[in-house]
């Protein structure tokens, strides 16, 4: 297969719409459901950014697309008892697999960004996993292969609908790419970095320590942002991104977006939080979104008479600035990315607030001087790369 029709493109005015290729055939088999444009895109940049993490870590790895950037990615590291809880997947009798955790890792680490999410799994979609995907509101899947009881899950997902995608592992694309903007063709070399356990070797801070599961997390963040709408920012802890900021013309703004994702993240596990009593009526999706403005500065939304009523047993506490402050000081041994340099210490102080320890950027900024000496302050590890990681 040459070339596969579409539907229509980014938006339903916009036809005619295919993907083709001009040499050879299609590395991809549709096995089930009609993928549109934008999942495409989804599936294409998720794909190569899980097959870069499975290489990086060794790890089977699972990414949520929203947009053509991450809402969530994770490498398939065992699930914790309040994990399990946070992402909604503790009344599941499964024993579940590293790419079960990998997607569940994830899907939840950011419920809310990754709701109706398109998914790439770096090895073959088992039935446990399916059995997640099933449960989630999602648009679709790609993975290089399916078990026959993973398959059928699927098939029968959105009423026979859902958007099931097989690509070939060993497809290895054109050293040139090409995309036309306003009837223009731009065309560059791909972008064939590899990330490894030395992209951060050169440590410029006093602080010197790196242990392994950072350098994992570190790749993890960098492998992430190469996929990511820039400019963008990444926090990950424990294999799992935690907080990814896209797309902001500001780098402070990433750092921000990102860093308060990473805090919600944190906050979901506080005793407040795990201690909320829903009432069986609500749905994974609607508690998701109570917990977002439980813990957030929109509280009343939740707790006002007449509202909560609807939605817990019993009216919750407000959680405090000064609580939710406290707890979030518990959170450490945070690693942050950034596709460039950072120009300004205040990214590092933002940083420090969300529990970060590593950093891995560029480098490059007149004010180097002026960064450095600010994670000198927290004593914070950071890493020069030498190497921006911008996509577009």
């Amino acid at each position: 297969m040459k070339e596969l029709e579409l539907k229509y493109g980014c938006n339903p005015n916009q036809k005619p719409s295919r993907i083709y290729m001009e040499e050879g055939e299609l590395p991809i088999k549709v096995l089930n459901g009609k993928p549109g444009y934008i999942n495409f895109l989804d599936a294409f940049n998720g794909w190569q950014l899980v097959s870069e993490l499975k290489k990086a870590t060794g790890l089977p790895a699972a990414t949520s697309f929203k947009h053509v950037s991450p809402a969530g990615a994770a490498v398939g590291l065992p699930l914790s008892d309040v994990e399990r809880k946070i992402y909604w997947v503790d009344d599941m009798d499964v024993e579940f697999t590293p790419l079960a955790n990998a997607y569940i890792r994830a899907r939840g680490a950011d419920r809310m960004s990754s709701f109706g999410d398109f998914i790439s799994l770096s090895d073959v979609c088992d039935k446990e996993t399916a059995l997640v995907i099933k449960r989630e509101v999602s648009d679709g899947v790609i993975a290089p292969g399916y078990t026959d009881e993973a398959l059928e899950i699927l098939k029968a997902k959105k009423k026979g609908n859902y958007n099931v995608i097989e690509i070939d592992p060993n497809y290895v694309p054109a050293p040139t790419e090409r995309k036309e903007v306003f009837g223009i063709t731009f065309e560059q070399g791909r972008n064939e970095l590899v990330i490894d356990e030395h992209f951060f070797d050169n440590i410029v801070t006093e602080s010197k320590e790196l242990p392994e599961q950072a350098k994992i997390d570190l790749a993890i963040a960098m492998i992430t942002l190469k996929y990511t709408q820039s400019n963008s920012v990444c926090y990950v802890k424990g294999g799992q991104a935690i907080g990814i900021g896209a797309g902001q013309q500001s780098r402070i703004h990433c750092t921000r977006l990102a860093g308060s994702k990473a805090d919600n993240w944190w906050l979901r596990q506080s005793p407040k939080v795990l201690g909320l009593q829903f009432l069986d009526k609500i749905g994974r999706a609607d508690r998701d979104n109570a917990i977002d403005l439980y813990i957030g500065e929109d509280y009343m939304d939740v707790l006002a008479d007449g509202a909560w009523e609807n939605i817990f047993k019993e009216k919750p506490e407000v959680f405090t600035a000064e609580e939710k402050r406290a707890w979030l000081d518990k959170n450490t041994n945070v690693a942050l990315g950034s596709d460039a340099f950072f120009p300004f210490g205040d990214n590092v102080e933002r940083a420090h607030r969300s529990g970060v320890s590593y950093i891995a950027q560029p480098g490059g900024s007149i004010r180097d001087d002026h960064v450095i000496d600010t994670c000198n302050k927290y004593g914070i590890t950071m890493a020069f790369t030498g190497i921006r990681l911008f996509h577009h």
